[in-house]
């Protein structure tokens, strides 16, 4: 079941970072993907290697003003609000996170608790600091929004703590190029020539 959950969770952070983002900047930016990915390459890597979004800050700050070429006072501004809130990837790896613990427990979600774990896994990624694991932390938050207060959804989280490191790295890296791309989408708004 854990295999599952964690191909799950890969397909849904892929689908998001080789699909609807490169989407996102042939739409709005008007430039191929690939540019965006080299020219942000080295803030993913760390994105990846840290599995902090604060962390890798620095690094995509200065990826995205020297190589995406947006200004200062856009990613200066964009940059660090996205580290705090927009956090893509752990909404969708709460989302899935809520709906496996469900499954493992036997317990259907309505619609309309699945419409309630959206969002709040939202907001709980809103609120997720930008550190290791922050996510699954915030998945007890979510859990209890739909009434899934079983003594054994603690077990079950602890078993996905096993497993979680990779799929943080993963989130992470998800997280940052996501900030990136806002930040281009905005300069691009803002007249500004990119890459």
């Amino acid at each position: 079941n854990l295999a599952k959950y964690m191909f799950t969770i890969v397909l849904g952070l892929s689908i998001h970072l080789f699909i609807v983002l490169p989407i996102i900047i042939i739409i709005f930016i008007k430039s191929n993907p690939i540019n965006h990915f080299k020219a942000i390459a080295s803030a993913m890597l760390t994105a990846f290697s840290t599995s902090s979004s604060n962390a890798t800050l620095p690094v995509t700050i200065k990826c995205v003003k020297q190589n995406v070429k947006a200004s200062n006072e856009v990613t200066s501004f964009v940059l660090p609000l996205g580290a705090t809130v927009n956090m893509d990837g752990t909404a969708l790896y709460e989302c899935a996170g809520v709906i496996f613990i469900a499954q493992v427990l036997g317990i259907p979600l309505s619609f309309d608790q699945q419409i309630i774990v959206v969002i709040t896994a939202l907001l709980a990624s809103i609120g997720a600091a930008g550190i290791p694991s922050a996510g699954l932390v915030m998945i007890f938050i979510v859990t209890s929004a739909v009434g899934l207060n079983d003594p054994q959804v603690g077990i079950i989280i602890g078993a996905m703590l096993a497993i979680d490191r990779p799929l943080d790295m993963f989130r992470t890296m998800v997280n940052v190029t996501s900030d990136s791309v806002g930040a281009a989408v905005i300069a691009k708004s803002e007249g500004e020539e990119l890459y």
